[in-house]
């Protein structure tokens, strides 16, 4: 990286030195430990935890679009947010299905 483009962003508007960059920063945090539930059995899986990270990714995904200035960080964290908290969801569904027909069976 060239001297030019470190200063350009140091300096960008939702650069290092603002809370447009170390919040969706530090919001990667909570999506990395929604990845590393992906090996946690489907039955321990809260439906309401998964669908606030879920919900919260796919409202933030339209606001990181609108707010000024674009915040790609934000953008990205979000998708990948709404996208594991769905997969839980999705996980979550499936074992409920499973385990309801292994009941009647």
């Amino acid at each position: 990286m060239t001297s030019h483009s470190a200063r350009a962003f140091w300096n960008h508007p939702a650069g290092p030195k603002t809370i447009f960059f170390w919040a969706p920063t530090m919001k990667w945090g909570i999506t990395a430990a929604n990845v590393k539930d992906f090996n946690r059995p489907p039955e321990l899986l809260s439906v309401p935890q998964q669908s606030a990270v879920a919900l919260t990714g796919l409202i933030w995904c339209k606001y990181s679009l609108d707010i000024i200035p674009k915040n790609y960080n934000l953008l990205s964290v979000n998708v990948v947010m709404a996208a594991t908290g769905l997969y839980q969801l999705y996980r979550r569904m499936r074992f409920d299905g499973l385990a309801g027909k292994r009941k009647t069976c």
